[in-house]
Formats: C-alpha cells, structure tokens, sequence
C-alpha cells in the first residue's frame, strides 16, 4: 500500500473546503449555513480478528486505517455535494465527528458552514 491510500483530503473541487474561519484573500458574501456528509460503516468480521490479533502484538492495523480513510472522504465527498446543492462555493470551520454507531459499526460525519466567497 502506497501513501495514496492512506491520504484524504480534498482533490480538485469547485468547492473549497477549509478548516478555518475565514480564507486569506476572500470575504464572505454569503452564509447560507451547516453542511455535511455522513456515512455509517459495519465492521468486516474478518479485519474484527485481525485487529484483535495485531492489538496483541502491537503496531498499525492498516486495514482498518484504510477502512477509514475511505470512510472519512466519502463523508467528505457528501458534505461537498450538499454545499454545492446549495449553492455554496465553499466550506468554513470543516470537522469531523467520528462515533461507535450502536456497537454495529462506525459513523462518521464530516461538517461544516456553507458559504459563497468571493476574492477582494
């Protein structure tokens, strides 16, 4: 496995989507509100056994990191279609929120403010 496959991020999109409050060279011109993304993934029982067994000897378990970046950008992927379905450009305060959905598998939520920017 390369380190492609354990990145996220956002590629090229014509919404952006940022951490901060604001964007260096850009004023906000429109809030138009909270955004986001949201998948739940069951776990495999086979990687459940794997991770086990690895917990015991220590070190990375790369199957369930995978699992999670994939995981993690398609809730990414999610909250940009709903921005852009909205009409927003961009995407300010972007988080995630990671949860043990009812011990049958993991959500997680990728947030933020949806707003169209324009540059100064």
């Amino acid at each position: 496995m390369g380190i492609e496959d354990f990145g996220g991020g956002q590629s090229q999109s014509d919404v952006l989507v940022v951490t901060t409050n604001d964007v260096p060279g850009y004023r906000v011109d429109k809030v138009i509100g909270e955004v986001f993304g949201l998948t739940v993934r069951s776990r495999h029982v086979g990687s459940q056994i794997g991770a086990g067994l690895k917990s015991l000897i220590g070190g990375e378990l790369k199957g369930l990191t995978k699992t999670l970046v994939e995981t993690r950008n398609q809730a990414m992927e999610r909250l940009v279609e709903q921005a852009r379905a909205r009409g927003a450009n961009a995407v300010l305060m972007f988080r995630f929120d990671v949860t043990e959905a009812a011990d049958v598998g993991t959500e997680v939520c990728a947030y933020g403010t949806a707003v169209v920017i324009s540059q100064r």
